[in-house]
């Protein structure tokens, strides 16, 4: 997966520019959401446990951020948790996800969110399995799932590859 941008100072390790959105950009993309997804990604909220589409996706591809397209998490590493919202035990590229401290509800989480769009994702945790540790338990509705072989989703037009 590479990214065909000329300004390789916004590139991260794997290849995919994490420039943000121009006001105009997203305006645009997030016009594209629907209220649910309006509600997690841009007011942080969180989906019911169980409810979301994506929790049983088995299938081989990469799980990208509904809002911008950047590529987060792969299907080899999703996991079942029981919690009732996706997990996984890394990024796709440790670039691609923000960690931000996050003490709302009376706790103290840290919150994971697109680093290119900086929409709401979920939250991580240290009780993930080997070799990480970690289990990054995310919003369905904050995904977008795409098979292997598919285009990436590329709604900023920055000629990212296939899943």
């Amino acid at each position: 997966m590479t990214n065909l941008a000329s300004d390789t100072s916004s590139l991260c390790p794997s290849g995919f520019d994490l420039t943000p959105p121009d006001d105009a950009e997203r305006a645009r993309l997030e016009a594209d959401l629907n209220e649910e997804e309006r509600r997690v990604l841009l007011a942080h909220g969180t989906e019911a446990p169980f409810c979301g589409t994506l929790l049983g996706e088995k299938r081989v591809g990469v799980f990208c951020c509904r809002e911008c397209g950047l590529p987060l998490f792969r299907q080899g590493t999703k996991f079942e948790s029981g919690t009732g919202w996706p997990s996984f035990s890394e990024p796709v590229d440790e670039a691609h996800v923000k960690a931000i401290t996050d003490r709302s509800y009376g706790m103290t989480r840290t919150e994971t969110r697109c680093a290119r769009c900086d929409s709401h994702q979920g939250h991580v945790f240290p009780d993930g399995p080997p070799p990480s540790g970690l289990r990054y338990c995310i919003n369905s509705v904050a995904l977008t799932f795409v098979a292997e072989g598919d285009p990436l989703p590329d709604p900023l037009g920055r000629g990212d590859g296939k899943a």
